[in-house]
């Protein structure tokens, strides 16, 4: 009994340190995402194919300040293009652009009523300075109102495929710094929102669209109307740029956003070697919870670090791979009885350098392709037959993209197969009716025993 009793106390002596044990060991995949980031939200995507390498409440709608005039310079873009708008068309200052540009509590450069100025002039004021009045002007310029240009804004990111959106402005200001003239439709205390990554979805395309962007977000000073008397030095709000304070190596965009509402906010980008990464941070706040500046660089830095120091690009499988017991699959009708299969096209993607080697290839046939699991003679080199997934042998996640890329590649036929001819066909018509009858023969022999 006394025996009973010391196993019985030491196992209950055990437990509690197992459980301690269990909960103190983070699940590999979690404590690889752990990045101790003080945001709401935020995310770091490969701008070249769009893919996640991290995100952290990354769906849930919060406020983007500034950071809207991304969507603002894309249908800028989008409007010289088209030809629609010239950089060297001019806009008069209306009674709206002047009384906000004469606010020097918001980001402004001033701009005289019934004055001309250019639109590159205004874009440089905006991509730069995150000038508020020139960014109503040349939304009114595109539109002829910033009403209608708020529903552009709205209808551009349903065509990008942006979720969880509303846009109220041009600017990304909350509406009741607008003077009482606001877009209509809209409230004196509404203001723009975005998850996280519809926001890095955006410079994604703003980028792969529109490159030239960099040529202005890279410029860390620049005069505006230098040489007359409304001169003003425009100082970058990016202050990770070359030159300033928090400067990261690489950096040449994005945009800066801040308003009472969306805290401080960030979207970057970042270029090192042949890799380009987007990292986003949303209300970004120090170790006490204070929001600034330097709180925001701190954690995009964070991600930057996390991107360039930890991952790098790999060939999952090249070209033409086949898969171990599905080399081949069965033709009917051909010259030949089997035909190859591989992957259409090699597959890279940028993975942690300490897990390389947990990747793997997963092969799903389409059976909507195949008739009872066989191909039909004439068979065209390339046809579809399935897809390659990738997947991690430990089971954990594997992150997707914020727009259209996918983990994998089809499955294709490697080699033509051509349609047999009408004596083939008889034979094979023949050995198959044989075979039919020996294997049900053998079956009924089977079946007496």
């Amino acid at each position: 009994m006394k025996k009973l009793w010391k196993k019985t106390a030491v196992i209950l002596m055990i437990i509690p340190v197992l459980m301690m044990t269990i909960l103190a060991t983070p699940h590999t995949a979690q404590a690889a995402e752990d990045l101790g980031l003080h945001v709401d939200a935020a995310i770091l995507i490969n701008a070249d194919t769009g893919q996640i390498l991290y995100e952290q409440n990354a769906e849930s709608p919060l406020g983007i300040a500034s950071m809207s005039k991304m969507m603002t310079e894309y249908l800028l873009f989008e409007a010289i293009k088209e030809g629609k708008v010239s950089w060297d068309q001019e806009y008069t200052v209306t009674d709206y652009t002047y009384k906000v540009s004469q606010d020097r509590q918001l980001s402004n450069v001033p701009l005289r009523l019934g004055e001309k100025y250019t639109i590159r002039e205004l874009y440089e004021a905006l991509a730069i300075y995150s000038a508020n009045a020139a960014t109503i002007g040349i939304a009114e310029t595109i539109a002829g109102s910033e009403t209608k240009f708020v529903k552009m804004m709205n209808d551009k990111a349903a065509e990008l495929g942006l979720e969880g959106y509303t846009f109220v402005n041009s600017t990304g200001l909350n509406n009741e710094h607008l003077h009482g003239m606001h877009p209509e439709g809209t409230g004196d205390k509404d203001e723009n929102v975005m998850p996280a990554k519809s926001v890095a979805l955006l410079a994604y395309r703003l980028l792969k669209d529109y490159p030239e962007v960099l040529d202005t977000t890279s410029v860390p000073t620049k005069i505006f109307r230098e040489g007359t008397d409304d001169a003003i030095k425009m100082d970058n709000w990016n202050f990770m740029l070359p030159g300033f304070v928090f400067a990261y190596e690489g950096v040449d965009g994005l945009k800066t956003g801040t308003t009472e509402f969306a805290g401080h906010c960030f979207t970057g980008t970042a270029k090192r070697g042949d890799t380009r990464l987007i990292a986003v941070v949303m209300k970004a706040v120090d170790d006490k919870g204070n929001g600034s500046y330097k709180a925001r660089f701190d954690a995009a830095k964070t991600l930057f670090e996390y991107g360039f120091n930890q991952f790098s690009e790999k060939e999952i499988f090249p070209a033409a791979h086949q898969f171990k017991g599905n080399k081949t699959v069965p033709v009917k009708k051909g010259k030949e009885k089997q035909v190859k299969i591989g992957v259409e096209k090699p597959f890279s993607m940028l993975v942690q350098t300490t897990d390389q080697d947990e990747y793997d290839v997963k092969f799903t046939k389409d059976e909507t392709k195949l008739k009872d699991g066989s191909l039909e003679a004439p068979v065209k080199k390339g046809t579809v037959v399935g897809k390659a997934d990738i997947v991690r042998k430990d089971g954990g996640p594997v992150y997707g993209f914020v727009q259209g890329g996918e983990l994998g590649a089809d499955v294709v036929t490697l080699e033509k197969v051509e349609k047999a001819g009408w004596f083939k066909l008889t034979l094979q018509a023949i050995g198959d009716f044989f075979s039919g009858v020996w294997n049900k023969s053998t079956d009924f022999v089977k079946g007496l025993f």
